[in-house]
């Protein structure tokens, strides 16, 4: 009879692939693994320091988020064209300027002064920074999807985000002031605790992105 794997062990797996889940979503986000590249385990697994078993483990559960599609017996990282980020990006007009709506006046305030002040650093910083930018983006719509009081509707957002985050945007840094002057709008509009005015601000940032991009 095989011996039962020690609860111990079992949790140190589940804790590599959950840290090899998070170096690979990363270089996806980042960019540095690119829409349509196909990722070759052995190289990957030698990159990151680990077997192929918990890379092969993050990688299908990148597949059930929609980040890495399987091509055969590879993974793919998934690419998103224009149209699709086009789309996606008027789906999110309507989600989260619900959202918005619902959790205006709702949002704790110590959690919009660090998000505050941590677009204050962003804007401060010497030099420019694409993932500080994406993570200001991430606690921003957060403030919108988190304190709607619906997991179904910020489930439905966040799945929206992640399409539109693959989008291989070109002109990043030049998003930098006016997501920044948009996101504190939208955060002003939460804390303001009138619905229409925070799915107002939510649906222009929104708008905004989407006229940059065509």
């Amino acid at each position: 009879m095989q011996e039962a794997q020690r609860p111990g062990a079992k949790l140190a797996d589940d804790a590599l692939s959950d840290r090899v889940h998070a170096a690979v979503s990363k270089l996806i986000k980042s960019q540095q693994l690119h829409g349509g590249d196909i990722i070759v385990e052995s190289r990957l697994a030698e990159l990151l320091g680990v077997s192929r078993t918990p890379l092969r483990e993050a990688l299908q559960k990148l597949e059930g988020e929609g980040l890495v599609v399987k091509n055969g017996r590879s993974f793919v990282v998934r690419a998103v064209g224009l149209a699709e980020y086009l789309q996606s990006l008027k789906v999110r007009e309507l989600l989260e300027g619900e959202a918005a709506s619902l959790g205006a006046g709702r949002v704790p305030a110590a959690a919009i002064k660090t998000v505050r002040e941590n677009i204050d650093k962003l804007l401060a910083a010497p030099t420019y920074l694409p993932e500080a930018h994406w993570q200001s983006d991430d606690e921003v719509h957060a403030l919108v999807s988190d304190y709607a009081g619906n997991p179904v509707l910020a489930t439905m957002i966040r799945h929206l985000r992640m399409v539109t985050r693959l989008y291989e945007t070109l002109n990043l840094a030049d998003r930098l002031v006016p997501d920044a002057t948009e996101h504190l709008e939208m955060i002003a509009g939460l804390e303001s605790g009138d619905g229409e005015q925070a799915r107002q601000k939510v649906q222009s940032h929104l708008r905004s992105l989407y006229r940059a991009s065509i």
